[in-house]
């Protein structure tokens, strides 16, 4: 089967240095942490001292084969191994073990600046980066208006790039990059950089790249964007590939396990006065069924009377967006122990996978945000399926509906469980 990337049992490997037999009591050691790499060499000279090594993995055993004209999202928390696994792809690293194989002229922008020199004009960095990506003079002369055009700085072409903002720095690059016509791109989160406008602009680039059928690699924290954008996504944790399916699939299987570990971390405010924080949802006493009511219990400690709090409580698919929001507020509460339970009827949320977010406000202040503080699944039997067919038709399956929240206040003395 013909291929464009084919990586097999690729590993990258780098050695950890950690200094030993340092008195961490020394004022001499303390100074020499924060000088400059002279200072350190002088202080070596005095206090004698040994390095420990570990060897870390950040890739490990990874294999994939990715066919001409995917368009592929690569996924994972920081850490993951994305930006090691990027810069082999795009020849910058070379792997410790394993192997990969390219058809096709490559261009990738995986940081702000790749491939620009800070002293040179844009237009001198637009021949300089061309050239770097494997471009004739011709071919960029052919590209030059275009490119420019495309990246808005022609007011500052002939400025030296250093006295560029970041956003103009994306800008440039990424049209360089999608301009060249190279049969695979790929594109990491530096897209963030850009305002709204542009990184719409570049997401129906990189979509008109993919219908040429030339390959894109796509990397983002936008799983909107990586819906919208590929097929196929693969899911990296701890340098390995734990998921390789379609894309909706991979999203939901990441999404799913930050729900999941966000979930354990213990619930801390903003602020002192509010404590013992405790969200769950109550799925012994919820039908998941389509549109019945969804129950949850809140429960939180006040040092200081309270004159109002305001929650909401949103629900974010799995794609990113945010589907419905519920609200809710409380006036004038004492000190103490508070348990509330939560009802949302007629949500009218349609079958599938939910991640919910939790905010609290004061009068003035955010007092509390977790994203995936729980994950929610709703099905529906089959005698439920012209009713979802009528609510779909009168919203219009459109995004950000509100549902209000029925408060039920529970006895201050009973505890709350924790899941």
């Amino acid at each position: 089967m013909p291929y464009a990337i084919l990586a097999e049992s690729v590993g990258k490997s780098f050695t950890l240095h950690h200094l030993s037999n340092r008195p961490s009591d020394s004022l001499r050691d303390a100074l020499a942490s924060s000088l400059s790499a002279l200072g350190r060499r002088i202080h070596r000279s005095w206090q004698p001292r040994t390095d420990d090594t570990e060897e870390f993995w950040a890739l490990k055993d990874v294999s994939f084969q990715i066919r001409p004209g995917e368009r592929i999202g690569l996924l994972g928390r920081n850490g993951a191994g994305k930006s090691t696994l990027l810069k082999i792809l795009s020849r910058t690293l070379e792997p410790s073990t394993g192997r990969i194989r390219i058809r096709g002229r490559i261009a990738s922008l995986l940081e702000v600046g790749t491939g620009f020199h800070p002293e040179l004009t844009g237009r001198e960095n637009i021949y300089f980066n061309g050239a770097v990506l494997g471009m004739s003079k011709a071919e960029i002369s052919r590209k030059f208006d275009e490119i420019v055009e495309f990246a808005e700085v022609e007011q500052f072409l002939d400025a030296p790039v250093k006295h560029y903002s970041s956003g103009m720095y994306v800008r440039l690059g990424f049209a360089v990059a999608a301009h060249i016509d190279p049969e695979i791109l790929i594109v990491d989160e530096v897209l963030a950089v850009g305002d709204a406008r542009f990184q719409k602009k570049c997401l129906e680039k990189m979509h008109e790249i993919g219908e040429e059928g030339r390959t894109l690699l796509f990397v983002s924290h936008n799983m909107n964007s990586i819906m919208q954008l590929t097929q196929r996504a693969l899911l990296l944790d701890r340098g390995r590939i734990v998921c390789d399916s379609d894309t909706s699939q991979t999203i939901t299987k990441y999404l799913s396990a930050e729900a999941a570990e966000d979930g354990a971390l213990p619930l801390k405010a903003k602020v002192d006065w509010l404590s013992g924080l405790n969200f769950r949802w109550l799925r012994e006493e919820t039908d998941a069924g389509f549109n019945k009511p969804l129950n949850f219990a809140l429960g939180f400690t006040t040092t200081k009377r309270t004159f109002r709090l305001v929650f909401t409580i949103s629900f974010i698919n799995t794609i990113g967006a945010r589907v419905l929001t519920s609200k809710a507020q409380l006036d004038d509460l004492e000190h103490g122990l508070h348990r509330f339970g939560l009802r949302i009827s007629d949500h009218r949320l349609t079958p599938g996978t939910y991640f919910v977010r939790l905010d609290l406000w004061g009068s003035e202040e955010h007092l509390f945000e977790q994203e995936n503080i729980c994950t929610i699944d709703l099905f529906a039997a089959s005698t439920d399926d012209r009713l979802i067919q009528n609510i779909s038709r009168r919203r219009g399956d459109k995004l950000g509906c509100y549902a209000p929240i029925a408060l039920q206040i529970l006895p201050a003395s009973e505890s709350h469980q924790q899941d």
